[in-house]
């Protein structure tokens, strides 16, 4: 039995826990910060990340606001490489007259959004913790096998390799996703609200280059979204994401190439032009999950584990990336002024600080689902002239855009005054 000494255990290696990792990357050594960084899945972490394209790669929309967090962190300029801005996002109501366009010029950004393979801000967030393995040990594979409180520090088991080694930290941050083991072991209930839709993910290729649209199109089958992403060997790109009711995904999965393209052509349109190769189709269920307890002392429930949204708004690792932020910009707060950095006053500032970004765009993404799926001939009605007055009104549509963007939440600072 080991025993090793820590300022933060992160539980969960993923994009989550690698970015809190990130943001703390710029003040690790002058606080001199000791963190752990703990993951079931072998860890493949480059010092000099390569880029390995693949057409069924899976890809996450970063919100404008996002750029700013990876800025502070060190990375976007390596990120930077591997992205495909969002110039323009196009939303419209099949078999209505509403629509209306955002574009990146009229907000006067230089893009919208981006999107980004998984596998290479994996990488690049990986490069970081390698970056900083002074202050980062990295415990890969291994096994959280309990997280305890003892005598005003918690005390977390590992296995690794089956030897049985025990981390103690002030803090521990469980970030080990939604179906997080370590949330049901501690006992954190949860709410579920299930959409009985799944959310259908697949690459697209397309006749033609996307120009930087991103497409959110609703249908009475539920939202589809398009999202411009790399060309792949000079085929032309789109991230899939349809959104389906349950007794619908099974049918649309097992579908032959040519028929499915042609049903989704035949729902979606021609905007982006013509669809003519589908790679690897996932599904996945679809649930509103809210965490009840996000802190306890010595303890922060973050990403998906805390909290699950609808895919619609393409906002949910753009909220759990504000909520690593300003967890890191408090950690080094406390950590300068010699405070306790797993007190549980601290953390419910934070949490309290938390609640409002994510009731607001939970809310958001929640509202917009149940009034674009309505089939109700007023509200039908009410959303295109919702959409038609976006379009005529410059300043309702930059409220949106900024609140899509993550612009309407400050910006957490994530260097220490050294």
């Amino acid at each position: 039995m080991h025993e090793s000494q820590f300022d933060l255990i992160i539980c969960g290696g993923g994009m989550v826990g690698a970015s809190l990792v990130a943001a703390l990357t710029p003040s690790a050594k002058s606080l001199g910060l000791k963190i752990a960084l703990v993951e079931q899945s072998p860890m493949q972490a480059k010092p000099n990340p390569q880029f390995q394209p693949s057409f069924d790669a899976r890809s996450t929309a970063l919100a404008y606001g996002s750029r700013t967090a990876f800025e502070s962190m060190g990375v976007w300029e390596l990120l930077h490489e591997h992205l495909t801005p969002i110039d323009r996002i196009h939303v419209s109501d099949r078999g209505r007259w509403g629509q209306t366009t955002m574009s990146a010029e009229q907000e006067r950004v230089d893009a919208l959004g981006y999107v980004v393979e998984n596998h290479w801000l994996g990488q690049v967030l990986m490069s970081s913790v390698l970056a900083a393995r002074d202050q980062v040990e990295l415990y890969s594979p291994a096994t959280v096998e309990s997280v305890e409180w003892v005598e005003g520090q918690r005390h977390v088991v590992i296995d690794q390799d089956g030897e049985s080694i025990t981390l103690t930290a002030p803090l521990v941050v469980m970030a080990d996703g939604g179906r997080s083991e370590l949330r049901q072991r501690m006992g954190i209930e949860y709410r579920q609200t299930p959409y009985h839709q799944h959310a259908l993910i697949a690459n697209l290729e397309v006749d033609r280059p996307h120009d930087g649209v991103a497409y959110e199109r609703f249908t009475e089958n539920g939202p589809i979204a398009l999202l411009p992403i790399e060309d792949h060997e000079g085929r032309h790109r789109m991230g899939l994401v349809w959104t389906l009711s349950d007794d619908q995904v099974n049918s649309r999965m097992g579908q032959i190439d040519q028929q499915f393209l042609a049903d989704l052509q035949q729902a979606f349109g021609y905007r982006a032009g013509r669809l003519i190769g589908v790679g690897e189709r996932f599904s996945y269920p679809l649930h509103l999950t809210l965490a009840d307890e996000q802190v306890r002392r010595g303890l922060v429930v973050l990403g998906n584990a805390a909290h699950a949204l609808h895919p619609i708004a393409g906002q949910g690792f753009n909220l759990a990336l504000r909520g690593v932020c300003e967890l890191a910009e408090r950690i080094i707060l406390a950590k300068q002024a010699g405070q306790d950095i797993g007190a549980l006053a601290m953390l419910e500032e934070f949490i309290d600080g938390r609640r409002k970004d994510q009731s607001r765009t939970i809310g958001f993404g929640d509202s917009a689902l149940k009034i674009f799926s309505s089939t109700n001939p007023a509200l039908r009605l009410g959303r295109s002239l919702a959409l038609q007055t976006l379009d005529l009104i410059p300043s309702a549509r930059t409220l949106l855009a900024r609140a899509a963007m993550g612009l309407d939440t400050p910006a957490a600072r994530l260097k220490s005054n050294d």
